[in-house]
């Protein structure tokens, strides 16, 4: 009866040294895939932070509003828009008004309400 070694066959490693390296391989394929998705979803993160919902970024010359006056401005956009969430307040750069409020109303339709300094609503822009 021939001899039937346990040891490795032309060159090959053991068996165990094998699987041991297919292992390391798919591991650090899994870990590098996952880096990947990783800082994929961090730019995605970024990006969503930078822009508001409806893709539009805060532009370097309009200044975001707090306070009283953002607070009167929001009052004034729900009200003509018939409710929805206020993504920002800030000045208007346009001319259109002294501020502007962009609104995402429930439907998926982006509002930016154009108020003056008085509170008043002068004008609007629908996109949806």
């Amino acid at each position: 009866m021939p001899f039937l070694g346990t040891g490795p066959i032309l060159g090959t490693g053991s068996p165990t040294t094998e699987g041991s390296s297919m292992k390391n391989r798919v591991r650090k394929l899994v870990m590098g895939v996952a880096a990947l998705a990783t800082v994929a979803l961090g730019s995605a993160t970024v990006a969503s932070a930078v822009s508001n919902g409806d893709g539009d970024a805060q532009r370097s010359n309009e200044t975001v509003i707090t306070g009283d006056t953002a607070t009167k401005v929001k009052e004034a956009a729900l009200a003509k828009t018939g409710g929805g969430t206020v993504e920002r307040v800030e000045t208007d750069a346009d001319g259109h008004a002294a501020y502007e409020a962009h609104v995402l109303k429930s439907d998926g339709t982006h509002v930016t309400v154009y108020v003056n300094r008085q509170f008043e609503v002068v004008g609007t822009d629908t996109r949806s």
